[in-house]
């Protein structure tokens, strides 16, 4: 607490908007980037998701503007409410503290904000940034030396996480919504326990047909290198798995056996994970394309392309494998074998660490849960909550943003600098070390060039806490 009541008496033109003296000024500034950047983020993000969920013409014509300048002036209001209340602090408590200049002023702007935006979008943000502001604190938690960073710790809550998930989703009722269908795309129906069980008689009938030998061809000549010979009988093995497999009786991939449900599934999704990545990385490289063709093999051979690939390969071959494997030992298909198959299954992580995908995961399946002891009756409903969380989310990472930017994630520190034209970065953080955050550490070749007449302490003159 004493720390927090530590203050300086400098002026918000001092430190804040020290690219221009007057507070007005630096609000209509910050708010007209902010508007501008905001509209070319959310304007082809809504017309881009209007055109993959095959909206019709009333929506283009009567909701598609709208719903783009209510998330416009939502974010707007978010960058430009922040310098505001920055100033109106100053004003009111007369200095700044050390509270004042992230979380103080960007809470109140953050609650703001975030009514004006649609309520079917708060709880995503509000996951995004609760999300976001976990690792910052765990972050600023690490840098101030009161817990020590778990070795592989993302994948360690990667696999707790997917355990859960894996459960939820076996279970009837477990999962809703997107969870649910993004889950049942990625491991597929044949894990649910709502799958219908098919009579086997025609899947046995088909593996009869299949296993009458095929009539006799006419020889067309001899494998010619030992190359063709090692193709070929690679090719014969895996067919031979495929087709005549052991398949257990509780398993309900009736269409193939164990070994080939487990190899299909990782093709599968590898494939999807190749193109995912290298689809993410097309518009960075579209320019250069036709100045460079040799920039389309990078893409398409590029490093991460096939660690994602990997990643959810084996995710999904890893949780069907050991599905089967415990209903070969145990006899029998239980909702519990997916506590075990999610947590092995989450080492795949290795091959894509994401400390992003696991903390958001994480935050996820926390929201399922409440919502669960909700309908239980064993939680209380907030109606209000969603706001309140983002809100308190948003004011920590503006605070790590302003007094400790490494601790901050790279990607939300680069997004606020494209929000605010860059003047993010042009704050007098030298400054500010006096409160003991290293503010200026990213910033020891910066000194804002002020204008003498409206400073209170003349340039490189020591202030001392009070």
């Amino acid at each position: 607490m004493a720390a927090l009541s530590k203050s300086i008496p400098h002026s918000c033109y001092e430190i804040g908007h020290t690219w221009c003296p007057s507070c007005t000024v630096s609000v209509l500034q910050v708010t007209a980037g902010a508007l501008e950047v905001s509209f070319k983020i959310y304007a082809p993000l809504y017309l881009i998701a209007a055109i993959l969920r095959r909206r019709k013409k009333d929506y283009y014509k009567k909701r598609l503007i709208p719903e783009i300048m209510q998330s416009t002036s939502f974010l707007t209001a978010n960058g430009g409410l922040y310098i505001a209340f920055f100033c109106i602090l100053r004003k009111l408590l007369g200095r700044f503290y050390s509270w004042t200049v992230g979380f103080g002023a960007a809470l109140p702007a953050s609650y703001i904000a975030i009514l004006i935006e649609r309520k079917s979008r708060r709880g995503l943000l509000t996951i995004y940034m609760a999300n976001l502001a976990t690792e910052t604190v765990f972050r600023m938690a690490v840098s101030r030396g009161i817990v020590n960073p778990l070795k592989h710790g993302e994948v360690l809550l990667f696999c707790l996480t997917a355990s859960l998930y894996m459960f939820f989703f076996r279970c009837k009722d477990g999962l809703k919504g997107f969870a649910f269908s993004a889950l049942k795309f990625i491991v597929g129906k044949e894990e649910l326990p709502t799958h219908s069980y098919q009579a086997e008689t025609a899947s046995a009938s088909r593996s009869e047909r299949a296993d009458v030998p095929p009539s006799p061809q006419p020889e067309e000549g001899r494998v010619s290198s030992r190359r063709g010979a090692i193709a070929a009988l690679t090719r014969r093995l895996l067919d031979t798995l495929c087709k005549h497999g052991p398949r257990h009786r509780c398993c309900k991939h009736y269409q193939d056996n164990c070994i080939s449900y487990c190899v299909k599934g990782f093709i599968r999704m590898f494939s999807v994970g190749y193109l995912i990545q290298c689809c993410l990385k097309v518009p960075s490289a579209f320019r250069q394309v036709f100045t460079k063709p040799s920039r389309l093999l990078s893409l398409l051979y590029n490093k991460e392309n096939f660690q994602l690939g990997a990643f959810l390969g084996s995710f999904v071959s890893i949780y069907k494998g050991t599905s089967c494997f415990l209903r070969w030992v145990r006899n029998l298909d239980d909702e519990l074998h997916a506590l075990i198959a999610g947590f092995l299954a989450g080492l795949s992580m290795f091959f894509y660490k994401s400390t992003t995908i696991s903390m958001y995961l994480f935050s996820k399946l926390v929201e399922t849960m409440y919502f669960k002891g909700i309908e239980a009756g064993r939680f209380p409903y907030f109606p209000e909550a969603d706001t309140v969380i983002y809100a308190i989310s948003t004011a920590i990472c503006f605070q790590a943003a302003v007094m400790e930017v490494q601790n901050l994630r790279p990607s939300y520190w680069k997004f606020l600098l494209r929000l605010t034209k860059g003047r993010f970065a042009l704050m007098n953080r030298k400054v500010l070390d006096v409160f003991g955050t290293e503010a200026s550490r990213h910033f020891k070749d910066f000194t804002p060039k002020l204008d003498p007449k409206y400073m209170m302490f003349p340039p490189g003159m020591d202030v001392e806490l009070s």
